[in-house]
């Protein structure tokens, strides 16, 4: 164990800390100072930045500009204005004949499922006309909970657009609605639900 003196660097240090401990007065002073030095480099350092918000100021180009809009009057544009995204849509009666076959195809292999088929057999079915990223989810499903047991009408477009559309297929209990996409090799059943 090292010896402690009142000679050397530590105990110049030590009783630099022990200084403000040896009575309540001390320490309460030396915390109001310590308060005191941090909120005035705060203010300090605040109060460089901050201006009069209705005074012109200089951005970084060097333009002038007043409420953050340029002082000329024009509104102020780092980037290019982009348009506002609006989804491709054709008319109903141009859906592609591939994707209605393909609907046509899926709600077929969905509604058939006999008793005691697999959820493995019933999947490879569907597999022709389902996206990978689709198949997924329909692992999960049990062929004996699908409340259809056979098609009863043709699909029937009610949205196009250039690589999807939305079909709705008419069975004997519900009636389908599904997303069919180009995926690049075909089209394929993207997503499914109740309509």
């Amino acid at each position: 164990m090292p010896i402690r003196t009142p000679r050397g660097r530590a105990a110049a240090y030590r009783s630099l800390w022990q200084w403000p401990l040896h009575s309540p007065l001390r320490l309460v002073g030396t915390v109001v100072v310590v308060l005191a030095l941090a909120a005035g480099i705060s203010w300090l350092a605040t109060s460089g930045r901050t201006a009069d918000p209705s005074a012109p100021s200089q951005n970084a180009g060097g333009t002038s500009t007043v409420n953050g809009r340029h002082a000329t009057g024009s509104s102020p544009s780092v980037l290019p204005p982009v348009a506002p995204l609006t989804p491709t849509t054709l008319p109903v009666d141009q859906a592609p004949q591939a994707a209605l076959a393909a609907a046509a195809s899926w709600a077929s292999a969905w509604v058939d499922h006999p008793a005691g088929i697999t959820t493995e057999q019933w999947l490879a079915r569907l597999r022709p006309w389902t996206t990978d990223e689709y198949l997924g989810v329909l692992g999960s499903v049990d062929p004996g909970n699908v409340p259809a047991s056979r098609v009863a009408g043709p699909p029937e477009a009610t949205r196009v657009s250039p690589a999807s559309v939305q079909v709705r297929v008419p069975t004997d209990t519900i009636t389908l609605v599904l997303l069919v996409v180009d995926d690049g090799s075909g089209w394929r059943v993207a997503d499914s639900d109740e309509g």
